[in-house]
């Protein structure tokens, strides 16, 4: 990277551990020059192309749209790109891995049962009314895009998952960005899968384990609020649950 010139430094305390030969996590301190432009991500390639080649962290499109970068700055999950050294000084900086998910190496965290979360919520469109391509495309109005548009800025950066105490306490928990991610595929005019997710999210480890303590959409970097994901899903699943009892009863 581009050597920076700045007579400004600041500690950066980064948590290292190799699960394969450390017994347990343990941080190192590095002192970077910064400047007011800088961000979390800049100084950790700094620390990797000058001072330790050997430092793991995920970062791809440093503009806060793949959400890669994510971590805990000073305690609290961050984008690292899209947290600057400004704003932390004097320091020092305390960078660990995303909390409540298994280590991989230093601030990389294993994401696997992660995707298996999204997964499981059929993240596509089910079409309502299969169509033939002589038929055309799906269409939608300009209002209709509106009742799913914010959900699907959601960019599965797992802050959210961090920050939920209930993950925490229980990694089977579906948690809010499969929520929000629900909430995406279910309010759009085109999809015909509700039934088949509000199925995955009723069961124990489902939208009724989320204890309404809404810290997912405080850290959501897009403004995603995934706690209004859950609160509505609660409330088809409610209905849902209602609706099906009725039915039972009607036929027997």
């Amino acid at each position: 990277m581009p050597e920076t010139k700045s007579d400004k430094t600041i500690e950066l305390r980064v948590l290292r551990y190799c699960p394969s030969k450390d017994a347990a996590p343990t941080f190192q301190s590095f002192r970077v020059p910064y400047t007011d432009d800088m961000s979390v991500l800049q100084g950790l390639q700094q620390i990797k192309a000058e001072l330790d080649g050997s430092l793991a962290f995920r970062w791809s499109c440093r503009m806060a749209v793949c959400g890669s970068c994510g971590m805990m700055v000073n305690g609290a999950p961050m984008l690292a790109c899209n947290t600057f050294l400004r704003e932390l000084a004097p320091g020092p900086v305390t960078l660990e891995p995303l909390q409540n998910f298994p280590i991989e190496r230093d601030l990389i965290v294993t994401v696997g049962d992660f995707v298996k979360k999204i997964e499981s919520i059929y993240p596509y469109i089910m079409p309502r009314q299969p169509k033939t391509v002589e038929q055309g495309t799906y269409l939608q109005t300009p209002a209709e895009m509106q009742e799913y548009a914010s959900f699907a800025d959601c960019i599965n950066c797992m802050l959210c998952y961090a920050a939920c105490p209930q993950f925490g306490a229980n990694p089977d928990f579906i948690g809010p960005g499969a929520m929000a991610l629900l909430q995406r595929y279910n309010s759009d005019s085109r999809d015909g899968g509700q039934q088949a997710r509000l199925d995955q999210i009723r069961g124990e480890d489902g939208v009724w384990s989320c204890t309404a303590v809404g810290l997912c959409s405080e850290v959501c970097p897009k403004q995603v609020d995934p706690a209004n994901a859950v609160n509505q899903n609660k409330s088809k699943s409610a209905l849902d649950f209602f609706l099906s009892r009725l039915r039972t009863e009607n036929v027997t």
